[in-house]
C-alpha cells in the first residue's frame, strides 16, 4: 500500500461492536433523569441492534435475507443517532464532545449500510 491510501481496516462486526460499547459508556455518564432513562434504553437497544443484526446478515441463508437485515442495520443506525439528538448532557463539553462523535459514527455506519443495500440490490 502506498502512503496515500487509507491503511486502516475496517471490519463491520468489530466496527459496531465497539459503537455499541462506547454507546453503553457514554449512557453511564448521562444525568439519571426520566427522560434520560428512557431515551438511554432505547440508544442502548438500537446501537447493540445494529451489530446483532450485521451478524445475521452475515449468517443469511439467502441474497434477500442477507439485504433485509443489513436494511435493518441501516435502520437502527438512523434511529441510534435520533436518540443520541434526544439525550440531555447538561451542557457539559466532554459529553457534547462524546455525543458529537458517537452521532458521526452513526452516521457513517448508515452509508456504509445503505452502500451495501445498493451493491446488493
Amino acid at each position: 500500500m502506498t502512503k496515500t491510501q487509507n491503511t486502516k481496516h475496517y471490519d463491520l462486526e468489530d466496527r459496531t461492536f465497539e459503537f455499541a460499547k462506547q454507546t453503553r459508556e457514554f449512557v453511564r455518564k448521562i444525568s439519571r433523569t426520566l427522560a434520560n432513562i428512557e431515551d438511554g434504553k432505547q440508544l442502548i437497544r438500537s446501537s447493540g441492534s445494529i451489530g446483532a443484526n450485521y451478524i445475521e446478515a452475515n449468517e443469511a441463508l439467502s441474497k434477500k435475507d442477507f439485504v433485509m437485515r443489513v436494511k435493518i442495520c441501516r435502520k437502527e443506525a438512523k434511529e441510534s443517532r435520533y436518540w443520541l439528538k434526544l439525550v440531555n448532557i447538561d451542557a457539559k463539553k466532554e459529553l457534547e464532545q462524546e455525543r458529537n462523535v458517537l452521532e458521526n459514527e452513526a452516521c457513517e455506519l448508515t452509508h456504509i449500510f445503505g452502500s451495501i443495500v445498493t451493491k446488493s440490490g
